[in-house]
């Protein structure tokens, strides 16, 4: 287990939230516990999917299997359950929110206005 990776506490809670393992036919795919350190290592980073560290795996398939589980809506009842749990032990703090501005983009006109020899008026 490398650092930042599940523990196995963190790794028996959410096992039964994910979709169950597809049977082995054909290629065999990567366990589920594997895919979400990857998922978890490019989320924590910010790094594109193709720098993904070798010792995950190829990264095709961990982008695949994240698009997968997105359009299937698996992240949601998970991010729900998780925080159930948590509140449920106070482990939450419902007060604070934070909002990271950075990533919200403006719309292309919200540059400015023409610059020239329009003066305000007062």
């Amino acid at each position: 287990m490398n650092r930042g990776d599940l523990s196995n506490e963190q790794w028996d809670r959410l096992k039964p939230l994910l979709p169950p393992m597809k049977p082995q036919t054909g290629r065999p795919s990567h366990d589920h516990r594997q895919v979400v350190n990857g998922i978890l290592w490019i989320l924590r980073t910010g790094a594109p999917w193709r720098d993904l560290p070798e010792r995950y795996g190829k990264w095709p398939r961990f982008a695949t299997r994240f698009d997968r589980w997105q359009k299937a809506q698996v992240w949601p009842p998970i991010l729900e359950s998780l925080q159930a749990e948590a509140d449920k032990q106070g482990k939450l703090d419902w007060e604070v929110h934070d909002v990271d501005g950075s990533v919200i983009r403006a719309h292309q006109h919200a540059a400015g206005g023409k610059k020239g020899d329009q003066q305000r008026k007062n």
